[in-house]
């Protein structure tokens, strides 16, 4: 990795520090009921409602009013989708969205997955970007975010039920939370070139004629296959070009901020009209980590130890800076069999010069390797570069990234909830060491914990692996791989880890937007998001009941460089562990291959 590489990765990390420590400080505040400000506007909203925002939920109170509100989300989203022909908003007048793909992308809006088998800018009308989409950026974020509360609330309470009121937490998150941020990170974008307005879509006159060729669809949008089921391509020609308007900017920021990831167009912050200018790629940059990071200081403020989380951001730290060292020096690297095609063997490193193929050229290799993996590190799926482009070293990254369940920093709530199962699972593997019953933030760790925390761990592999192997072995999963050969697998694989693990983001050669994949992927992304939040939150119940344990000095500090290693040892060995057979027949065979031409 190059100098350059090293300078825009610390500056990143020095950002990031800078901006989450205070609003770290705030969301611990407002979680907490201490912004006076803003209970005066709340009080008269849970009035009108019929909330009482005294009364606390236990476990499984909170978890039902989770599950009904995001189940209604789903049926939102979907009926906004299908309905959309009839609806307003709509000046480029598009049709109503399929059953199959409405209904996966409902559910993927609403895990705050955000995986898009459409293209944006030609499938969703306005009204459906800003009431469907844009909505469910704010709702499945913070439903992330208050699932890692209750979680805090948990280590931090002892010998009551109560995990406070699921209703008041949605409630104070997104008013208090995300709309502001996201409504100052829209003006910013606004004002660097971000779009934002309610125009039709406008042509113009290009200085000669564009021609390209296509895959020819029918009526029901899906790709026409000739007699040995090859996709029938058409040439077409243009003298003009269609320029997308829509109101991007509003729910870009959302879509950043809430590490959704799912964008107005279908090349997402690869976009000019998304992320036009090297400050707005910083910027999205540093809002997908910045409220993921904010959470380990509130973590701290909870449990009134703030060395606890320091100590989690340490090992997310450490991991993601390796990760991106690897990603960066793999694409620098370049493709092997491009540079072996000079006329002279001492021409090879200067015809190579990295891997570019899929990577805007204002970005570069640096910035779009470093977006890669904190997209990946996060549950957001925004990309600025394509993934299935990337040499098979430098792919292997962000799908690792995924693999490891989104903990390093993660998706707002969901990557430190993650964390903090793996934690579990850390001191219950250190008490096993030295026969002791593990303990964690004052709470001892007993089999109802651990089996929480072994649900939580396995559920994603085996939706991944599962869901991956039914795909290969189905004639209707295979259809949709272009390419054959480990690559091929790893875009399936790639697919259903990113959907599992409620990322988005994908190895875009696999043509997902059919019957099949929507089912399935709809399946993992529900299970993914939704039997995680369940366990976590009945371990979050189960600890809230605990008495509060005296330290010793038996009890494994928790705190210092010896638990970071310890933790990071956890999410490598157990994270990771499942996935080493699938990464071998993927990305890894395909590097052997590289050089054995």
């Amino acid at each position: 990795m190059n100098a350059p590489a090293w300078m825009q990765l610390l500056a990143y990390l020095a950002f990031l520090l800078l901006l989450s420590w205070p609003l770290g400080r705030a969301m611990e505040a407002v979680m907490a009921g201490r912004f006076a400000w803003g209970q005066r506007v709340e009080t008269p909203l849970f009035r009108l409602a019929g909330i009482d925002a005294e009364q606390e939920q236990n476990w499984l109170s909170y978890t039902v009013g989770l599950l009904v509100f995001n189940g209604i989300g789903v049926l939102a989203v979907y009926a906004l989708q299908r309905l959309q022909g009839g609806l307003p908003l709509n000046p480029q007048e598009m049709a109503a969205v399929s059953p199959d793909s409405a209904f996966n992308t409902a559910v993927s809006f609403v895990t705050n997955t955000n995986w898009q088998g459409y293209g944006g800018e030609s499938s969703m009308s306005y009204l459906t970007q800003m009431l469907a989409l844009t909505v469910q950026n704010f709702l499945s974020a913070a439903t992330g975010i208050v699932v890692v509360i209750a979680l805090m609330r948990g280590f931090a309470r002892h010998a009551v039920q109560g995990l406070g009121n699921v209703w008041v937490d949605l409630t104070r998150v997104t008013l208090w939370v995300l709309l502001p941020l996201s409504f100052v990170f829209a003006l910013v974008l606004a004002g660097q070139g971000v779009i934002q307005n309610l125009k039709p879509y406008q042509s113009v006159q290009t200085l000669e004629a564009v021609t390209w060729q296509q895959a020819k669809t029918g009526a029901d949008g899906q790709p026409v296959k000739d007699g040995q089921g090859q996709p029938v391509i058409e040439a077409r020609s243009s003298p003009a070009q269609t320029l997308a308007m829509g109101p991007v900017a509003s729910q870009l920021a959302i879509k950043m901020i809430g590490t959704n990831g799912g964008g107005f167009f279908n090349a997402n912050s690869a976009h000019p009209y998304e992320n036009p200018t090297a400050l707005t790629n910083f910027l999205q940059m540093l809002s997908i980590f910045l409220i993921p990071t904010a959470l380990c200081f509130v973590l701290g403020r909870m449990v009134g130890d703030l060395r606890q989380g320091w100590a989690v951001l340490a090992a997310m730290t450490l991991v993601f800076v390796v990760a991106v060292v690897a990603a960066t020096t793999a694409e620098q690297q370049g493709n092997p069999v491009l540079a072996s095609m000079g006329a002279d063997q001492n021409e090879s490193a200067t015809l190579s010069g990295g891997n570019m193929e899929g990577k805007e050229v204002r970005f570069g290799i640096n910035a779009s390797t470093l977006f890669a993996t904190i997209t990946t590190a996060a549950s957001c799926g925004a990309v600025n570069s394509m993934h299935d482009s990337y040499t098979p070293l430098g792919g292997a990254v962000p799908l690792v990234m995924i693999q490891l369940g989104e903990v390093i920093f993660g998706g707002v709530g969901s990557g430190l909830y993650g964390m903090l199962v793996f934690a579990v699972m850390a001191v219950f593997i250190a008490g096993l060491m030295i026969g002791r019953t593990p303990e964690y933030l004052g709470k001892k760790i007993e089999s109802h914990e651990m089996k929480m925390v072994a649900i939580a761990i396995l559920v994603t592999p085996l939706l991944v692996l599962g869901g991956t192997a039914l795909a290969v072995m189905s004639e209707l999963g295979r259809a949709g791989i272009q390419d054959p050969g480990p690559h091929g697998f790893t875009e399936v694989l790639y697919a259903l880890s990113s959907a599992a693990n409620n990322n988005g983001s994908a190895f875009a050669g696999l043509s997902a937007n059919t019957p099949f994949y929507n089912g399935l992927l709809a399946a993992a992304m529900w299970f993914g998001r939704f039997a995680v939040i369940v366990a976590v939150l009945a371990m979050a119940g189960s600890l809230a009941a605990k008495k509060r344990i005296a330290v010793t000095e038996g009890t494994l500090p928790t705190h210092g460089p010896l638990f970071v290693v310890l933790l990071i040892g956890t999410v490598g060995l157990v994270g990771l562990l499942n996935y080493v057979p699938a990464l071998a027949l993927g990305p890894v065979v395909e590097h052997l291959m590289l050089y054995a031409r």
